[in-house]
């Protein structure tokens, strides 16, 4: 485990030239770099629960999420350490299983391995560090532990470990919480609406691990503070996710983070990318409401290309609608970002007259100078914006 600082922060805001939009805020935000620490930025990313296979919705989180990570890395040489989780433990994984009528552990491997094949067709860089939930249940439970002797989390009569929310003045950084009234606690149950499970008590059937406060599982809210905090301490740069984990997932994260390392902020920078739905269609696809559609689906009609370029005509943090226009729109555009770097490499390697209209009706600027100039622009463009504004979109928009 890395050991941070729990008590002074100092920052670098100007080392990166970066700006950020953060949620708490509302507003962008210098880059925030705590000066005194490691040689790397930590950047966490929620994974998925593998009980089914990956659709477009995740693909569009993961897809939109290399992209910032590789702006970060090449346009602003953000020494990025990265690391993702994996849920392969969870109450759809055991209800899938059982209607199946297969092991639990053997469901939750085979959509691992799916999910990591699909990241890969679709050119998304591989974390450089990849969690299981399973392999750190005896750190979640010390988690626990710990937030149970420093008063913040209870035992219910079943033998379930809630936090209690109003134990933490803070609670509702990332999405205001109105919070209401206590529940009538006569029945041993949890106090309070917000509250969280910390650790869910075994019921017959079901897969268990042992704990001093009694056999279960962990809550979905610790894993990701377990193992976030396992690998980068009490501070994590950069934590991302769909917009629809910002609440409660990442707002129970940290809380629940602050009040175990004692730090007023755990994450310095939120990223949440905006979800996707099908054309004519206003919610995000769910695997709940039935209408998704297969990373495997996807790639039987589509190039992975074609699909980036759908995510880089928006801003990472709207909506994308996916559809028959809207790749066709997408499709078109990359169709001329191939002809124009075709042509011109070809021409640049003396292969192909000059037939840039520029060039034509420019004779006092070289073909050389010109094709400079003009691949400059949108990487100058993206440089000075992204990833925290419409940068990109603008800069594709530049060459159509």
């Amino acid at each position: 485990m890395f050991q941070r600082s729990s008590t002074i922060r100092k920052y670098c805001t100007t080392k990166f030239g970066l700006r950020l939009y953060d949620g708490r805020e509302k507003e962008k935000i210098p880059l925030r770099v705590a000066d005194n620490l490691k040689p790397f930025l930590s950047f966490y990313t929620c994974g998925p629960t593998v009980y089914d296979s990956a659709h477009i919705g995740h693909a569009s989180c993961y897809v939109r999420l290399d992209i910032v990570q590789r702006i970060m890395r090449h346009n602003f040489r953000l020494p990025l350490l990265t690391a993702m989780n994996i849920t392969d433990i969870d109450d759809k994984i055991i209800t899938r299983a059982n209607e199946r009528g297969v092991p639990w552990q053997q469901l939750a491997r085979r959509y691992e391995d799916e999910f990591w094949s699909d990241l890969n067709r679709l050119n998304v860089r591989s974390p450089d560090i990849k969690l299981r939930v399973t392999e750190h249940i005896p750190a979640i439970a010390r988690f626990v532990q710990t937030l149970i002797d420093k008063g913040f989390a209870y035992r219910t009569s079943d033998g379930s470990i809630y936090f209690e929310t109003s134990k933490y003045e803070h609670y509702g950084k990332l999405q205001k919480v109105v919070m209401e009234p206590a529940i009538a606690t006569a029945t041993g149950g949890k106090r309070h609406p917000s509250d969280f499970a910390l650790w869910k008590a075994s019921k017959p059937g079901e897969p268990f691990w042992a704990a001093n406060f009694g056999n279960g599982r962990p809550g979905w809210h610790i894993e990701c503070s377990t193992m976030a905090s396992h690998v980068f301490g009490s501070r994590v740069d950069f934590h991302a996710g769909g917009l629809d984990l910002r609440f409660p997932h990442h707002e129970n994260e940290e809380t629940q983070s602050c009040c175990y390392h004692d730090v007023p902020d755990w994450v310095t920078h939120w990223i949440h990318t905006g979800q996707l739905h099908l054309e004519g269609q206003t919610h995000k696809m769910s695997k709940s409401l039935k209408n998704t559609i297969t990373v495997a689906e996807l790639l039987e009609k589509y190039e992975p290309d074609e699909f980036r370029m759908l995510c880089l005509l928006s801003h990472y943090r709207s909506a994308i609608e996916f559809g028959p226009e809207s790749m066709t729109t997408a499709r078109n555009v990359l169709r001329k970002f191939s002809s124009f770097f075709g042509d011109s490499k070809a021409y640049i390697d003396g292969l192909k007259p000059a037939t840039f209209s520029a060039i034509l009706y420019s004779p006092s600027v070289t073909s050389s100078q010109w094709y400079k100039k003009r691949s400059m622009v949108p990487q100058i463009k993206a440089t000075q914006t992204c990833p925290h504004s419409s940068g990109l979109p603008t800069s594709v928009r530049f060459w159509q």
